[in-house]
């Protein structure tokens, strides 16, 4: 059976996917809820119909291992998340699970063995929708959970620790999910571009470089209210019209240092037509492949923020609420994909990736690498996120490659075994 019937099934089954949502109206499917155990048993049947050994891990993230002919081989684990995050589309870390396994379908049904055991990870959540905290499941099998997050509460005051004894886990076995370094020979996740850049190349499938570093940060700006009508402009302390000087400055400022700084939400606590701004709250997120420039930036927008703030007769504050340092792929595993895309008859485009990714907690425990997947209009975290089937062809045969490449590499080599 060709490539393209295998891609059809991804295709169909993201569809089926998309039908798991606690909310009837659009795609909400979040961290230890109902609906992600009804996605991991899904997942999990169409695991076992490729002939995979199947288990679920102590943070709830759905596996599936598709056996090598050597039974002490080490594993290529290629997967994303399953969860979304609210009126979202259909193949936002979804493709990444889904993609792979139909590829291991594709080995099963021409009976195909590989000298290294390949693992699909279905994360758990990536999106951080429920409990504020992203990477949650990645981070559990990265080794990297933090027992401080068990007490994390959703909205409706529920911790981590209960909602996992409600779906059926147990908090103090999470740290079972750790992976043994040991074990891998590599982390490969493959995703929606969430960007234009593919598109406007004329590409099907992008190699991704590495994974920029943000920072996030809540600022307030307080000035003194007063009436619209009574109060002259020179005597005003307008803490909406210093903010929004102080919005023009980052863009500058971010343009300058050819990096991405955004303000997503702002919020003047007057709501009135004819009452001064006294305080004004916004968010900044600011975004590079490299920490240095994306610090330095962020020096000199702090700078200036409050040369603004002194000049308008207003007090700043600025309280950092994330940070997450760029990750970098493996050079190795970016020369392979390379390869891969030449092998398959594609021009190979190398691309960085400006939003966060489960590959970004996998990256110190094994080598690290990515494939973008082009979306159309980059549109994503939207229900308008489209993808097509020939650009699943095209992702399945590159995957095919790069499989085919590491077998090749490890018959003969000490690598093979754990």
């Amino acid at each position: 059976m060709p490539l393209r019937a295998y891609a059809h099934n991804v295709m169909q089954r993201c569809d089926q996917l998309a039908t798991i949502s606690q909310h009837s109206n659009y795609i909400d499917r979040r961290y230890l809820s109902v609906q992600h155990k009804q996605a991991n048993e899904l997942v999990a049947s169409w695991m076992r119909e490729a002939n995979m050994r199947v288990w679920q891990d102590e943070a709830g993230n759905q596996w599936g291992r598709y056996v090598s002919s050597h039974q002490n081989a080490k594993s290529l684990v290629i997967g994303s998340h399953l969860d979304t995050v609210p009126n979202s589309g259909k193949y936002d870390g979804i493709l990444g699970v889904l993609l792979p396994l139909s590829y291991i379908q594709y080995l099963h049904d021409n009976h195909i063995s590989l000298p290294y055991h390949i693992d699909i990870v279905g994360f758990a959540d990536e999106e951080g929708t429920r409990f504020g905290t992203t990477l949650l499941g990645s981070r559990a099998v990265a080794g990297t959970w933090q027992d401080k997050w068990a007490s994390l509460k959703d909205n409706n005051e529920i911790s981590i620790a209960t909602a996992m004894r409600t779906f059926g886990l147990e908090i103090n076995n999470i740290h079972n999910a750790a992976a043994d370094p040991d074990d891998l020979l590599g982390f490969l996740e493959i995703h929606i571009e969430q960007g234009p850049v593919l598109e406007s190349k004329g590409a099907s499938v992008g190699v991704v470089t590495g994974i920029a570093g943000a920072k996030r940060f809540n600022i307030e700006v307080t000035g003194h209210a007063g009436h619209a009508g009574t109060v002259p402009m020179a005597l005003r302390q307008d803490a909406l019209v210093g903010s929004a000087e102080m919005l023009i400055a980052i863009e500058r400022l971010a343009i300058q240092s050819e990096l991405v700084a955004t303000v997503g939400k702002i919020n003047s606590a007057s709501q009135a037509v004819n009452v001064i701004s006294g305080h004004v709250e916004f968010s900044l997120d600011i975004r590079s492949l490299n920490n240095e420039i994306r610090d330095d930036c962020l020096q000199q927008i702090e700078l200036e923020l409050e040369r603004i703030a002194q000049q308008r007769g207003l007090v700043l504050n600025i309280k950092q609420s994330h940070e997450a340092d760029a990750t970098p792929c493996h050079p190795e595993m970016i020369s392979k994909l390379v390869k891969a895309c030449e092998q398959s008859s594609m021009v190979p485009h190398l691309i960085s990736s400006g939003a966060g990714h489960d590959a970004m907690a996998l990256a110190h425990l094994c080598p690290m690498g990515m494939l973008f997947v082009r979306c159309e209009k980059g549109v994503s975290h939207h229900p308008e996120e489209s993808i097509t089937t020939d650009d699943v062809v095209c992702t399945l045969d590159v995957l095919r490659s790069f499989c085919e490449g590491e077998a090749q590499k490890l018959s003969n080599t000490s690598d093979l075994v754990a």
